[in-house]
């Protein structure tokens, strides 16, 4: 009987209890056993930051797609299947190809220490380096100087906005995350830099002299905006009149601008950029969900629902700030079905949508160590929200248009109207939500 994906995933899993071990001595070790396939690329794009790093990846993958390239991509973590995180040639991998690279990474490693991801990160530049591509487009994992990633020679590096997350690995000393995440810049290698505080600015600025690698920095060297219901994108003295991205919110054009910095970088055509932020998608980001059997039951109570993985309070902002939009044309009650990993900075989280949010009906993420809903509802209501806990999905969306429904009048004369619904807190309950 043939292995299958789930198989070969649980033994690479079992090779090394740690499930995050930063450091690139055992991933050096078995892809030189295996023919070092990280040199065989093609030109490669890697990008680096605490928050936009997979929608940045989604824009490039549509541009290079968009002007007929064929792209792999390397992202992480997989919402559904895993299979999402390894794009050969434009396609997801193939069930019988990966379980081929991933046995082949753990008969190189030969028992020998390994974690998952670096295991992964393996297998996935050894189908990389078999199979023909144009470009290839990697997302770090976390941080940068020591991710398993960052064994790769780019063409082109990016790095989106930074701030905490992962504290427990990476700490809580803003510039000393972001000297790990400048650990990607390579000497003589354009960088192009998303938005940023002046502190972290200055960090990668400094790193990138010391490596002597070539940055542009978002505000000096090139700026995208929105204006009248146009993206507008700056470099070099030229002006580039775009349509606003298919992805919703004014990080996305943020997001889109630094992802377009890196385009042009790599010399990729107008027409392929403006076709591809018409094309991009990335699921679990700012996504308006219509199918599906959560989807159903707010459709016919005549509500919206909203899908967004975001999980620390830089990126709630960014998503309070999109929703704050929709609010402004169309005004419903926001409700929020919300479970959040523990080690999160969950107050900074709920903090974003305090006056915006009426209710957070607290959820368990099935299968991980998440916050408590109790918990959660505790810092909610300390912020002026009304709580509830929900026994799973189904019951919170369920509570959701209820509860929705009960705070958009004030007298049983007036009209109900149906919330906006927006599930968040952690793109491991994003997952669960689109296997629904």
């Amino acid at each position: 009987m043939p292995e299958t994906v789930e198989q070969a995933l649980a033994t690479l899993k079992a090779l090394h209890p740690k499930k995050i071990d930063l450091g690139l001595e055992r991933i050096e070790r078995v892809l030189s056993r295996l023919g070092n396939p990280q040199h065989k690329l093609p030109p490669t794009i890697h990008i680096a930051g605490t928050n936009g790093k997979g929608s940045t990846v989604a824009y490039l993958r549509a541009f290079a797609e968009a002007a007929g390239l064929k792209a792999h991509v390397y992202t992480s973590p997989h919402l559904v299947h895993f299979r999402e995180r390894i794009v050969v040639g434009s396609k997801e991998i193939a069930d019988d190809n990966l379980v081929d690279v991933l046995s082949r990474v753990r008969k190189a490693n030969a028992g020998e220490p390994l974690s998952f991801f670096e295991a992964t990160t393996a297998a996935a530049l050894l189908a990389f380096s078999e199979n023909p591509a144009d470009i290839c487009i990697i997302e770090v994992g976390l941080g940068g100087r020591y991710d398993a990633t960052n064994v790769i020679t780019p063409a082109c590096c990016g790095i989106t906005p930074i701030d905490l997350d992962h504290a427990e690995f990476l700490g809580r000393d803003i510039a000393g995350i972001a000297r790990e995440k400048a650990g990607i810049m390579k000497a003589h290698t354009p960088v192009i830099i998303g938005p940023q505080s002046d502190l972290v600015r200055a960090v990668l600025d400094a790193e990138a002299n010391k490596t002597r690698a070539t940055p542009k920095f978002w505000g000096e060297d090139f700026r995208a905006y929105s204006q009248h219901g146009r993206l507008v994108f700056e470099d070099d003295g030229q002006l580039l009149d775009l349509p606003l991205p298919a992805l919703i919110g004014e990080h996305q054009v943020m997001n889109s601008g630094t992802a377009i910095a890196i385009a042009r970088q790599m010399q990729l055509p107008e027409k392929a950029i403006e076709k591809g932020l018409q094309n991009v998608s990335w699921p679990a980001r700012m996504q308006n969900l219509t199918t599906g059997a959560l989807a159903d039951m707010v459709a016919e109570a005549g509500g919206e629902l909203w899908l967004d993985g975001g999980h620390n309070p830089h990126a709630a902002r960014a998503v309070a700030s999109a929703v704050a939009g929709l609010e402004a044309k169309f005004p419903r009650p926001l409700i929020l079905v919300t479970g959040i990993l523990a080690n999160k900075d969950i107050g900074g989280f709920l903090d974003a949508f305090e006056g915006l949010a009426s209710a957070v009906i607290g959820v368990e993420i099935p299968d991980h160590a998440s916050l408590a809903p109790e918990t959660l509802i505790e810092l909610a209501q300390a912020r002026g929200m009304n709580g509830q806990v929900a026994g799973n999905l189904i019951d919170a969306v369920q509570r959701a248009i209820n509860t929705g429904e009960a705070l958009s009048r004030q007298t049983e004369e007036e009209p109900i109207i149906a919330p906006r619904i927006l599930i968040c807190g952690s793109l491991y309950l994003a997952g669960e939500v689109l296997k629904l």
